[in-house]
């Protein structure tokens, strides 16, 4: 049985103040043990701030990337064990905004998967694809590459201790959700690839999904056989929001 899991991204969005009240709402009404596990991933530089707050609480601590090196003269990058080390259990790689906008490649996403691995976190891979891509039915060849990439790189076996996410580009900040049918048919290819390699270990990897998860979506999302949860944008910076969120994943 796979425990289901919902994680914040915050993307670049908060200040010491928001922060504080978000968390304190959200911790205030988790009045008893969540079924589904709570991750919030902020900021770099509010981790330190965010892991005090959700010490010893139900809510696990995520950052939204990684470097792909471990240490050494890498201006503005923030390794692995630098996240070990203010508390982080889980990193975002390969989000679509990082592929997109900065151009970071298959390759360089499982690199970063790798060091994520190498330091003791649990890698949050994205894979999704884009408005034409969809459109030119190709979504299932983009997605297979962009696992494949890293399943190539570390092994099946990797993925043990790793959460997958996808997420539709072209349903991510548009307003558009896929339907909960298209989002389980991409969720069950991703289960299907990865049996490919190992039965044992796609049966159970968490598979969540990405793209654009409101209050009033979540449930019919979460409640199709291969979801397991949500990779929340927007939503996460609203406590009200995103507890509903987590009470549909229960």
């Amino acid at each position: 049985m796979r425990q289901p899991m919902v994680a914040g991204n915050w993307k670049m969005n908060g200040s010491r103040e928001a922060n504080e009240a978000l968390v304190k709402e959200v911790l205030g009404a988790l009045t008893s043990p969540a079924k589904a596990e709570i991750v919030v991933c902020p900021p770099y530089v509010y981790l330190p701030q965010v892991a005090a707050l959700v010490d010893g609480s139900a809510i696990g601590l995520g950052a939204q990337d990684v470097s792909d090196q471990d240490a050494g003269a890498y201006t503005g990058e923030v390794s692995g064990s630098m996240l070990r080390d203010v508390g982080c259990a889980y990193v975002i790689v390969g989000h679509s905004e990082r592929r997109s906008l900065y151009a970071e490649d298959d390759d360089f996403t499982a690199r970063k998967f790798a060091a994520a691995r190498r330091h003791g976190l649990k890698p949050i891979l994205c894979v999704g694809e884009l408005l034409e891509e969809r459109e030119s039915g190709v979504t299932e060849q983009v997605v297979a590459r962009q696992l494949d990439a890293v399943l190539d790189l570390e092994g099946v076996e990797s993925l043990k201790d790793a959460v997958i996410a996808y997420e539709p580009v072209w349903a991510i900040g548009t307003g558009k959700t896929a339907t909960p049918e298209q989002a389980q048919a991409v969720h069950a290819f991703i289960r299907s690839r990865v049996a490919e390699r190992d039965a044992g270990v796609a049966d159970g990897v968490r598979i969540l999904y990405g793209g654009s998860v409101k209050a009033d979506n979540a449930a019919e999302l979460f409640s199709q056989p291969d979801i397991d949860g949500g990779l929340i944008g927007g939503a996460s910076l609203k406590a009200a929001d995103f507890l509903a969120i987590c009470r549909a994943a229960d």
